[in-house]
């Protein structure tokens, strides 16, 4: 159906330069569509869409959408009122009463017969092009190429329809100022397309015939759907327990549609389509009732590396009590979608690195700001680069120093002491070959701290919307942060816990098992002080 739009408009754009050579385009960008093929493709895409369209409003057991889903769905019901009278005229016209819908005859009912109709006609061509690019733009924003051609695609949207309008209007002008000359010219060009008198008339009936059909349509769909819910209103629904409430179920009704029905924020990109994965959820009790899930939505989990009890609300249909918890937040943009399974909060063992850099002051006071600067962007690279050829998750800065994740995307988080342990041992070697490098600017050689755990923290993307980070919250990170501390007081390059040792396979035989008070902790925690 696009297509089909794009030659017409394409057509139209050459109304700027003459009616002759806009319809010399037109014919041969048409001819596809004239053919019985043609026309069985079109009306098949055509009833296929406006079928969609009504079953789309009769299966939502909810209305209450976001503002883009209105006008889409809005603009989408206004399209076969605007094009009634276009069609009548066209395709209708020339099967039924053997007109010659030509670009002179058309311009000439639109400009001169019946003006309105050519108002009507224009604002068609806007409404079925604004509808066509909040579709396009809806579906293409969650692909990762988007963002970069998204200027050049609009500006396109922009240009193909002016382009149109302009040659529409410039057309209509001429034929109205041939039309004021010639007396004659209306009969003459009705007459040349096969019109008569009558065919303004015979025009309006079909025009409205169809525009009556279309209403209809939807007030039975509006009113098989009031049935419906009476009909539901008269039984005991499931329950949806949400952090905010337990709500009814409407029967047939997504978890997504039943959100928005009692007026709860909940992420939806896509608009409920199972593309973007915004809208995922943590199923609890009554999970296990649930369907698995179809293909789009199987194959949209699988994308993210969903973890097991993840769904999506826009997918998931409750038909007995059923508890969720949302694991992205409301106002989630299309890039979180591409936020793996698992990172959106969950509880779970974790390896946490804290690395310091000692002595940032005393290198601040003895160093102008840019030397500064550079050195500390020379050792974050190298740690970085460290971390990441070790198989860790840089997760955040902090001043002097930074933290890092192992085992963040490990099958077993189980590995993550042993490569955390290399990479201490590939930060020290770096940290060497960097002090070689700048002997000349260091007055003395730089040193780090290095500390590992190994436990249990609340893991997932966090941070305010739009600089989201990926890290770690919980006693672990509090406890990591000390035995960093205690790098100082024992003159060691690493310390790790008893707990991340024992994982790692470390010989720890000839060490000294330590211990030490975490702050906000009646617990301590046993260490071994390391030089690696």
């Amino acid at each position: 159906m696009l297509a089909f739009v794009l030659c017409h408009l394409t057509a139209h754009s050459f109304l700027l330069v003459s009616e002759p050579l806009a319809t010399s385009v037109l014919i041969p960008l048409m001819k596809p569509w004239r053919g019985a093929i043609g026309t069985a493709i079109l009306l098949t895409a055509f009833f296929v869409h406006y079928g969609n369209a009504l079953w789309s409003i009769y299966v939502r057991r909810s209305l209450r959408l976001k503002r883009w889903e209105w006008a889409q769905l809005a603009m989408g019901l206004c399209i076969p009122l605007f094009l009634a009278q276009h069609v009548a005229a066209t395709r209708i016209s020339e099967a039924a009463l053997g007109t010659d819908p030509s670009y002179a005859y058309i311009l000439t009912l639109y400009w001169v017969v019946s003006p309105h109709v050519g108002v009507i006609h224009a604002t068609a061509l806007l409404v079925v092009w604004i509808h066509a690019c909040i579709g396009l733009h809806f579906w293409l924003r969650t692909k990762r190429w988007y963002p970069d051609w998204r200027v050049y695609l609009g500006a396109l949207a922009l240009l193909w329809p002016t382009l149109a309008l302009s040659g529409f209007v410039s057309a209509g002008n001429q034929v109205r100022r041939d039309a004021a000359k010639d007396e004659k010219f209306v009969e003459r060009t009705l007459e040349d397309a096969n019109a008569t008198k009558d065919t303004p008339a015979a025009l309006k009936r079909m025009a409205w015939t169809i525009i009556g059909a279309h209403t209809g349509l939807i007030l039975l769909v509006l009113g098989a759907r009031a049935v419906r819910r009476r009909l539901h209103e008269r039984s005991r629904p499931p329950v949806l327990t949400h952090p905010s409430g337990p709500l009814p179920v409407f029967p047939g009704a997504t978890v997504l549609e039943i959100l928005r029905d009692y007026g709860i924020p909940h992420a939806s990109v896509c608009g409920g389509r199972a593309r973007c994965t915004t809208c995922r959820i943590q199923v609890g009790r009554g999970g296990e009732r649930l369907p698995p899930p179809q293909s789009l939505e199987a194959k949209a989990l699988e994308r993210i590396g969903a973890m097991p009890g993840t769904r999506l609300a826009c997918q998931v249909r409750p038909t007995s009590d059923l508890s969720i918890t949302p694991l992205l937040a409301a106002e989630a943009h299309a890039e979180d979608g591409f936020v793996p399974g698992g990172l959106e909060g969950t509880e779970r063992l974790i390896t946490c690195m804290f690395i310091d850099l000692r002595g940032s002051t005393t290198l601040g006071e003895a160093k102008l700001p840019y030397d500064v600067l550079f050195i500390l962007n020379r050792f974050f690279s190298e740690m970085n680069h460290a971390i990441e050829a070790t198989g860790g998750h840089y997760s955040q800065f902090t001043g002097d120093g930074l933290m890092a994740l192992y085992g963040l995307h490990a099958a077993d988080p189980a590995t993550g002491p042993r490569e955390a342990v290399r990479g201490a041992r590939e930060m020290l070697m770096r940290l060497d070959r960097l002090n070689a490098e700048l002997k000349g600017e260091l007055a003395k050689p730089l040193q780090i701290g290095i500390g590992i755990h190994y436990s249990e923290a609340i893991v997932g993307m966090m941070g305010p919307p739009r600089s989201m980070i990926t890290s770690a919250i919980g006693d672990t990170i509090n406890t990591t942060a000390r035995l960093e501390s205690l790098t100082k007081e024992y003159g060691c390059a690493l310390i790790i816990s008893r707990r991340a040792a024992e994982v790692a396979g470390l010989d720890v035989t000839v060490q000294t098992l330590h211990e030490a008070a975490v702050k906000g902790k009646a617990q301590t925690v046993q260490f071994y002080a390391l030089n690696p």
